[in-house]
């Protein structure tokens, strides 16, 4: 602040913005603490100041053209970012300039109380008795209230003081008793008398203000004229013509700069008030209502900021009313394709212009702004949600309204917000069975029935779609979402839609994912899963929040677009659970395929981000105990690959898993013993990839003992295994054993099979490399009657002197090392190519 008051001396511009937004980073820095203790007098009056310093410098026009360019660019700016920061102060302000020296006044009356409480210390000075001073009894009194103006309450309190003094001739007399210390009763005595002479001075001081008229405070700096519009001459008569000329009177200042947004509102609702006590119809307070509601839209004139609390209680309030009104009058008429000239206000049947459809849209859309600027942590997140059925409220009778009269188009739109706001809660009640109907469903299945059948435009009837879908996932009906996302196609042409519906899309595979993973097909959730998992980008893909880009960064427009597309946190996905069911996926696929193709050198993989997660493990020195989720995974994977599954399923299954992730999902026993069987079942069969060629043969009795499995379900997987050709085994029936056949190669001869194939392709290659330098090299007398190096002669022989040196520089070995090349190059290498891959599948088959 002093540094800014040094600059503002000078008319540094430049160096005073700098030192606001300073201050302003200060104030943000100690924000809590002034939370608690409320925003210091002091820098409310630093902004103040600011403000009519500016003001003064923007009026001041020939100093502004005299300024420089820095100076005032730095003037402009100041001003504007000014205004918008003094916007969140406007009622400290407000109360600071009705009376800026309140704070001087208490503290000065603290210390004139410290001073009466106080005892005089003894003080015994050797002063004459005769030490007198001439006074004049009138002048003092002027100089009393002169001194009070400028010295305070110290002046006073001497003067008073000398008022008491013992006067000779006319001549006030200092005695050395008056500077002796007074005793207790003494002092309360001369305190109480001073407190009875401040109160007859200000007593005096309000009966002069009285008898010389009513004053009013100055304010410093630009004088702030405050004149309450008068809405209507006391002889005006109120009739529709009056109060619809007044209404545009009102609007016409609408969106001008002078205009104070504020007031304009209190018009519109004074203006509504006035309508309603005459009588004039509910049409005009219909037409009044859609001005008030969009000069609340227009409050905020930032599209990216939410409006503040109370201009959206406001806007609710404001909304609900409108809506209730337009429903209990049928014969008013509203729509956005009425012209103003055919507007009727007075006579029923009612016409006016307006759209109702795209009011409540705004709202819905305000909403979501002030879920987004909430902390999602915090009361205040919770307080604003309670907002969310007051909203689907007002969306159920915007829907009763238009059934009947709204175009197939706009009864898509209220349809598809319904749907909006219904496709992400899940209903207890119907997973359970103890809803004997299920109101949920059939409400989606209508509204997006219509949608589908009526809809012209592709984006409604993909999001009511992707909606529909996503309902049916979250309640566990896995095969009607599987049908209906496949039937759509929709994963073919989604590339091609906006980025909102994108995210929708993502959502929805998500959901299907987590679905299947609950019903136990293993495979289709991962299927789902991987687009989403495999980019690391899982946080950004489902709009929960924006990671960091290393490639490049966002710019400050960008990143205002891509945070007004985040989700509101209560519709968010844990991201830890899509993870472990990701990877719990992957584990359950990927190990036994490992298991299975040891020994393969062109094995390929389900799951890289899985392998990734797998090398990370592996180059750890000292591997611990598992602690996050990634690491409780990887530890079941490797005691999956040795076939433990006890083992296996106490890393996935424990307290900490269960908190992390089990226990977020619905009847979580029954998910936990889903994958309790899924484990069990895959580590027999890793078992057997891994063990078989030790064994001759194996009984199913002890392989179900060992797994905890019955002897069916272990006769099952083990005759798949023997019909996918997965293992080389027979079942014996009456002994319940399994044969193995010992056709697979031991771990010896699948090692020298792989020597074998990459010493063969060695020896290829270089057979092709010593081709090609032969190619190189043995062209000069043998291509010069073949076709190419003959017409290029040809040309020679037309152009001898023009082309010579063309033909001797570059066509003559250019184009015979060309042939050359394509003669033994190409045709040796497909025949030695070939001839070696039929020798490779000899050996193979043999």
């Amino acid at each position: 602040m002093k540094n800014m008051n040094n600059h503002k001396k000078i008319k540094d511009m430049a160096n005073v913005l700098t030192d606001f937004e300073d201050l302003a980073k200060a104030y943000v820095k100690t924000k809590k603490v002034i939370e608690q203790t409320g925003i210091p007098r002091f820098y409310i009056k630093c902004l103040v100041e600011l403000e009519d310093f500016i003001s003064d410098m923007w009026e001041d026009r020939d100093g502004r053209k005299a300024m420089s360019k820095t100076n005032s660019k730095g003037l402009t700016t100041l001003r504007q970012k000014l205004r918008k920061y003094m916007r969140d102060f406007e009622d400290d302000i407000k109360g600071y300039r009705e009376n800026p020296d309140a704070e001087e006044e208490e503290l000065q009356a603290e210390s004139e109380d410290e001073e009466d409480v106080e005892v005089v210390p003894s003080l015994k000075p050797k002063i004459a008795d005769g030490f007198l001073k001439p006074i004049d009894k009138a002048a003092a009194d002027d100089d009393d209230d002169d001194d009070d103006s400028l010295w305070g309450s110290d002046h006073e309190s001497s003067s008073s003081s000398d008022d008491e003094l013992p006067s000779v001739g006319g001549l006030r007399q200092y005695t050395a008793a008056m500077f002796l210390k007074k005793t207790g009763e003494e002092a309360s005595k001369e305190a109480e008398a001073k407190r009875i002479r401040k109160e007859e001075k200000a007593q005096k001081k309000k009966d002069s203000k009285k008898d010389e008229g009513e004053w009013t405070d100055v304010v410093k700096g630009a004088p702030h004229v405050i004149e309450k519009t008068v809405m209507f001459a006391k002889d005006t008569e109120v009739n529709h013509e009056a109060v619809m000329k007044k209404l545009t009177e009102i609007i016409s200042a609408r969106g001008k700069k002078s205009t104070d947004r504020n007031e304009q509102i209190e018009l519109l609702h004074e203006l509504a008030t006035i309508a309603d006590t005459n009588n004039l119809g509910p049409a005009v307070q219909v037409k009044i209502m859609f001005n008030i509601v969009a000069a609340i839209y227009d409050y905020n004139p930032n599209i990216a900021t939410c409006m503040r609390s109370e201009m959206w209680d406001k806007c609710i309030k404001n909304v609900g009313d409108l809506l209730e009104l337009i429903a209990n009058n049928a014969d008013i008429t509203v729509g956005e394709n009425i012209l103003e000239d055919s507007e009727n206000v007075e006579t029923s049947p009612y016409r006016v212009r307006g759209c109702i459809l795209t009011v409540v849209e705004r709202m819905d859309e305000e909403f979501t702004k002030m879920l987004q600027a909430c902390d999602a942590h915090s009361t205040e997140y919770v307080d604003r949600l309670k907002d969310e059925t007051v909203v689907c409220e007002m969306i159920e009778k915007l829907q009763a309204y238009l059934e009947g009269k709204a175009t197939t188009e706009e009864m898509c739109r209220v349809y598809l917000k319904r749907v909006e706001h219904t496709y992400y809660k899940f209903d207890h009640t119907i997973v359970d069975g103890t809803a004997t109907e299920d109101p949920t469903r059939e409400v989606m299945q209508q509204l997006c029935k219509y949608i589908h059948a009526k809809d012209n435009s592709d984006r409604l009837r993909t999001r009511a779609m992707l909606c529909h879908i996503y309902h049916h996932a979250l309640h566990n009906r896995w095969y009607q979402a599987r049908d209906l996302m496949l039937m759509s196609h929709l994963q073919d042409t989604i590339q091609h839609s906006d980025i909102p519906t994108q995210i929708l899309y993502n959502r929805t595979m998500v959901q299907l994912g987590l679905c299947a993973f609950r019903e136990g097909m293993i495979r289709d959730s991962h299927n789902a899963l991987v687009d989403i998992q495999s980019g690391g980008r899982a946080k950004e893909l489902l709009a929960q929040g924006l990671l960091l880009q290393r490639q490049h960064e966002r710019t400050p427009e960008q990143e205002k677009i891509e945070k007004r597309r985040l989700l509101p946190y209560h519709m968010h996905i844990n991201l830890e659970l899509l993870e472990c069911v990701y990877l719990v996926s992957a584990m359950l696929m990927e190990i036994p395929y490992m298991a299975a193709h040891e020994f393969d050198a062109r094995r390929r993989m389900i799951s890289k981000n899985f392998h990734h997660v797998l090398r990370l493990s592996e180059r750890q020195t000292l591997p611990g105990p598992p602690e996050s989720m990634r690491e409780h995974v990887v530890a079941a994977s490797k005691a999956m690959k040795k076939g433990n599954w006890n083992e296996c399923q106490n890393f996935i299954i424990n307290d900490k898993m269960n908190a992390k992730v089990w226990d977020l999902f619905y009847q979580k026993d029954r998910v936990r013993d889903m994958v309790t069987r899924k484990i069990q079942e895959e580590s027999l069969r890793t078992y057997l990839f891994t063990y078989s060629s030790v064994y001759d043969s194996l009984s199913l009795v002890s392989l179900a003992e060992m797994f905890e499995l019955e002897i069916s379900v272990v006769h099952s997987i083990i005759s798949k295994m023997i019909i996918n050709e997965e293992l080389m085994a027979s079942l014996d029936e009456p002994t319940r054993t399994v044969v193995m056949h010992r056709t697979e190669p031991t771990r010896l001869q699948s090692l020298a099979l792989q020597l074998s194939e990459k010493v063969s392709s060695l020896v290829d290659n270089n057979e092709k490399i010593m081709e090609f330098k032969q190619g190189n090299f043995g062209f000069q007398k043998t291509n010069q009657n073949y076709g190419g190096y003959q017409q290029n002669k040809d040309n020679w022989q037309g152009n001898k002197y023009q082309n010579k040196d063309n033909w001797t520089g570059g066509s003559k070995y250019q184009n015979k090392d060309t042939w050359q090349g394509n003669k033994y190059q190409q045709n040796k290498d497909n025949w030695t190519g070939g001839n070696r891959r039929n020798q490779n599948r000899q050996q193979r088959a043999y």
